[in-house]
């Protein structure tokens, strides 16, 4: 009797839960984490619950059992969490207790379910399925020392499979939020099982995030030494390199294919590697090979051709990029982008527009038709141009933004100045308080001689946004020019060049109000780093300016003739060497 009561509970209990949520959240967030999409797996098997207790079914039991899952279906999420803990501490059933911690981790109740995996690794001490979710669970809560305890259990308990309980604590303790509490715990695991590739990567992996390179390179190097050929291993060691070693890493990965030339995804990373360092030939070679033993990839086509528009070999690109095209890649659009910057490369402007009409959506679509008007401008059909760009439907405020900002750079290059302050400013009107719109429409005020205007958009345009360098620099040169309030402006640029140390615009103005400022040796070494970090005219003109006052007049010959040749049509440079030397 007894006996078939308990069957009839085991059914019960299975119906149950083959109707019932069941919360994965700590196993899919292992699954998710980053850099581990290469290591491959076994499913595990579905565990056996061992040590089940021979109990009977009492009408009580079975009443608690029934109103538990009654009052899961109806949402009372309390009363189900109750029942179901109650009967787990009662029965001692580990299916019961897993039972529990379902329905307690399926409403957010992380104590219960803490309590009922236990009851369920107490019940069943062979299930790894418990002690993982418990250890899941606690890391989850903060609970990091006593996760540490049954991680540490767990291992034991499954040593024939300590590689891949390796990977899976890895996952769980690289969402810790406590970097180097967790670093710490895996390496305490890790020091019992020295001969465990897998135990050494991990610490990799957490030793990059928490900052310690130096760890990270050693131990990933540990994981190599005892698995040559894990392909996740080389991987991370080139990772690791690219940084700071970029060179190295490329050397990892090279030698890594010439052990294991089929490994396809080091490979694909040797070619992208090689890209980042700008060495194009051999990452085209590299796709290339790709391609070879993946004629049907349309992205493999597609990568070498953008590798060759970046060697300037235009014939193989367009060949590539319309063999991605017949292979059907996803984002046609994107391919008809590049057909056209090829176009234009060739200087085949008909060819260019056509291909760029062709861009019917995409992220390349604003961009294409900003080309179109941009080459019918080119030919004197500004009109057209301008219709062009009109008719475009930005997709949000900052490309309908940009496409008024082309309509306008295409007006001042045609040198129909109000024009373009006409555009810029009904546009303002729109948007008052956009950012590029209110520093295009300040210097185009500026450019048609309204000085006032221009400098109440540029104030409010650092009022809206108290880091744009560029604002602080334009408003304090234009004072500088007009030799008006050296000291305010003096503060103007020195502020932009405190937010962008690097511009070489922002350094020439520097150097040319200490030239206003009557610092002639402060001007010219500040005008030296400008001029080594952008070797334009303007700058040229300032520097040569400077020099000549100083004194130093064969000097500024030389920068001005130098510079003149290079921008024989620069008016600024022109002028300035027909007033110190004409």
């Amino acid at each position: 009797m007894s006996q078939f009561k308990y069957v009839l509970l085991g059914s019960l209990l299975l119906t149950a839960c083959a109707h019932a949520p069941v919360n994965q959240t700590s196993q899919d967030e292992a699954e998710d984490q980053d850099g581990t999409d290469q290591i491959t797996q076994p499913e595990p098997q579905a565990e056996v619950p061992q040590g089940l207790p021979n109990i009977a079914l009492s009408k009580e039991l079975l009443y608690e059992f029934l109103l538990s899952e009654i009052a899961s279906q109806r949402g009372n999420d309390m009363l189900a969490i109750e029942g179901s803990a109650d009967l787990a501490k009662k029965t001692r059933d580990p299916r019961l207790a897993m039972r529990a911690a379902h329905l307690a981790l399926q409403y957010g109740k992380v104590d219960k379910a803490i309590e009922a995996l236990r009851v369920w690794r107490d019940a069943d001490p062979s299930s790894i399925t418990a002690r993982r979710m418990l250890s899941s669970v606690l890391l989850r809560s903060g609970k990091l020392d006593a996760a540490g305890e049954e991680l540490a259990q767990l291992l034991k308990a499954d040593e024939t499979h300590s590689a891949q309980n390796f990977i899976q604590i890895y996952q769980m303790l690289a969402t810790y939020p406590e970097k180097e509490a967790a670093l710490k715990l895996l390496r305490e695991l890790a020091q019992l099982y020295p001969r465990a590739a897998e135990a050494h990567w991990g610490v990799a992996q957490l030793a990059l995030v928490s900052g310690d390179g130096e760890l990270a390179l050693n131990e990933v190097r540990q994981a190599r030494n005892l698995r040559p050929e894990w392909d996740t291993a080389a991987s991370s060691e080139a990772i690791i390199l690219q940084k700071d070693a970029p060179q190295q890493g490329l050397d990892v990965l090279r030698k890594f294919l010439s052990s294991y030339p089929d490994a396809r995804e080091i490979r694909l990373q040797y070619a992208r590697a090689l890209l980042d360092q700008k060495q194009y030939k051999l990452a085209r070679d590299e796709f290339q090979r790709l391609a070879d033993e993946h004629p049907d990839n349309p992205d493999m086509a597609y990568a070498i051709a953008l590798i060759s528009l970046q060697l300037n070999d235009l014939k193989n690109a367009e060949a590539e990029l319309k063999l991605a095209l017949s292979k059907g890649k996803k984002d046609p659009d994107t391919v008809r982008y590049y057909l056209g910057q090829l176009s234009e490369a060739r200087k085949n402007e008909d060819e260019a527009i056509a291909n760029y009409r062709e861009v019917k959506g995409g992220e390349y679509l604003v961009a294409s038709q900003i080309r179109i008007a941009y080459l019918l401008s080119k030919r004197g059909q500004l009109a057209e141009a301008r219709r062009q760009l009109q008719e475009v439907q930005g997709a949000d405020n900052q490309q309908r933004a940009q496409l008024v900002m082309v309509e306008a750079q295409l007006l001042r290059e045609a040198n129909q100045f109000n024009e373009a302050y006409q555009v810029l400013n009904q546009s303002l009107e729109k948007f008052p308080n956009h950012t590029d719109l209110l520093y295009e429409t300040a210097m185009m005020a500026d450019k048609i001689g309204k000085p006032d205007l221009f400098e109440k958009l540029m104030r409010k345009l650092i009022k809206i946004k108290p880091d744009h360098a560029q604002a602080y620099n334009a408003l304090g040169y234009e004072l500088l020019e007009r030799n008006e309030r050296i000291p305010e402006a003096m503060q103007l640029v020195e502020k932009a060049l405190l937010l962008a140390p690097d511009d070489a615009s922002i350094m020439d103005s520097v150097g040319w109000g200490y030239y206003r400022s009557g610092k002639l040796d402060e001007s010219v070494k500040m005008l030296r780093r400008a001029f080594a970090g952008n070797a334009n005219p303007e700058i040229a003109a300032h520097l040569g300016e400077v020099l000549w006052v100083r004194g130093d007049k064969e000097e500024a010959k030389k920068i001005w003739q130098k510079s003149l040749k290079e921008n024989s049509g620069n008016e600024q440079l022109q002028t300035v060497i027909k007033k110190f030397d004409p």
